[in-house]
C-alpha cells in the first residue's frame, strides 16, 4: 500500500503519541498485571454479570486533614509486612534481577527536552542534594504489604529542579525493573514528602522490597512508591502557550 506524505506524517505522529514515551513494547502495553504462574485462562462473560468484590479491599489509609502522610517516630519503625503474593510482575513473581548496591545504581533519565540534565544518574548525582529521613506508613490498597518505615534519601522535588525541569511539565513516568511502571503529575511529585530513598530503616534497601532506588509517595497506596526504579521520563501534553501581542 503507498502512502501520501501526509498520511505519512499522520501515522508517524499518532504512533509517536500513543508510544514514544512509553519505551514498552506492545505487549507490556496491554496491562500492568501479570496473571499467577499456571492460572487457567477464563472465558470473558458476553453481557454485564454481578462479580464479588475483593475482600477487605481497599484498606484504610490514615491521612492527616491535607491530604498529608502523618508522621511516625522514629522508634516505630520495623519491617514491612509482606503478603502471600510478592508484588512484582514478573512471570513467576520472583524479584527481577538488577543492580541492588545503591552505589552502583545506574538510573536512565530521559527529560525529553523539558531539562537541562539528562542521561544517566548515579548516586554521586544524588549524594551533592540534601539527605531527608523521613518515617511513614507504607500501605497497599490490600491488607499486606505494610508497614511503618524509616526512608532516607532525597526531596523528589530537589531532583527535579537540580535536572532544571520546566515549570510546564505535567508528568513523570517511573518504570521498574519488572517493566512495572507508574505515570504521576509534577505538582504531586514535589510535594515535600515526595522522596528518592535508597536506605530502609537505616540499611540499603533489600532487594523484594525495591533496591536500589525507591519512589516514595506516602499519602498514596504502596504501588505508587513504585519499587526498583531504572528508567524516569518526563513529558507534557503542551507547554503553555506564549501570551499574544497586544
Amino acid at each position: 500500500m503507498d502512502l501520501t506524505r501526509r498520511d505519512a506524517i499522520a501515522l508517524s505522529g499518532s504512533t509517536l503519541a500513543g508510544l514514544s514515551l512509553t519505551g514498552l513494547v506492545a505487549n507490556e502495553l496491554l496491562g500492568q498485571q501479570v496473571p499467577p504462574a499456571g492460572a487457567a485462562a477464563q472465558e470473558w462473560p458476553t453481557t454485564l454479570v454481578e462479580r464479588p468484590r475483593r475482600a477487605g479491599f481497599p484498606a484504610d489509609l490514615p491521612l492527616n486533614a491535607d491530604g498529608s502522610a502523618p508522621e511516625h517516630p522514629e522508634s516505630a519503625a520495623g519491617p514491612i509486612q509482606e503478603g502471600q503474593n510478592p508484588m512484582w510482575r514478573t512471570p513467576d513473581r520472583s524479584v527481577p534481577i538488577v543492580e541492588t548496591d545503591y552505589r552502583q545504581m545506574a538510573i536512565k533519565v530521559d527529560t525529553r527536552g523539558l531539562g537541562l540534565l539528562g542521561g544517566t544518574l548515579h548516586f554521586s548525582d544524588l549524594e551533592k542534594l540534601p539527605r531527608v529521613t523521613h518515617t511513614f506508613l507504607l500501605q497497599c490498597g490490600a491488607q499486606t504489604p505494610r508497614g511503618i518505615v524509616k526512608w532516607t534519601g532525597v526531596k523528589f522535588s530537589d531532583f527535579a529542579d537540580m535536572l532544571g525541569i520546566v515549570p510546564g511539565t505535567h508528568y513523570a513516568r517511573f518504570i521498574a525493573a519488572d517493566r512495572f511502571y507508574v505515570d504521576e503529575d509534577l505538582e504531586t511529585l514535589r510535594h515535600p514528602q515526595v522522596m528518592l530513598a535508597w536506605l530502609m530503616n537505616d540499611q540499603p534497601i533489600p532487594p523484594q522490597n525495591g533496591a536500589p532506588l525507591r519512589l516514595v509517595i506516602p499519602f498514596r497506596y504502596g504501588n505508587r512508591s513504585i519499587k526498583s526504579i531504572t528508567e524516569i521520563l518526563f513529558g507534557t501534553p503542551g507547554l503553555p502557550q506564549a501570551p499574544l501581542p497586544g
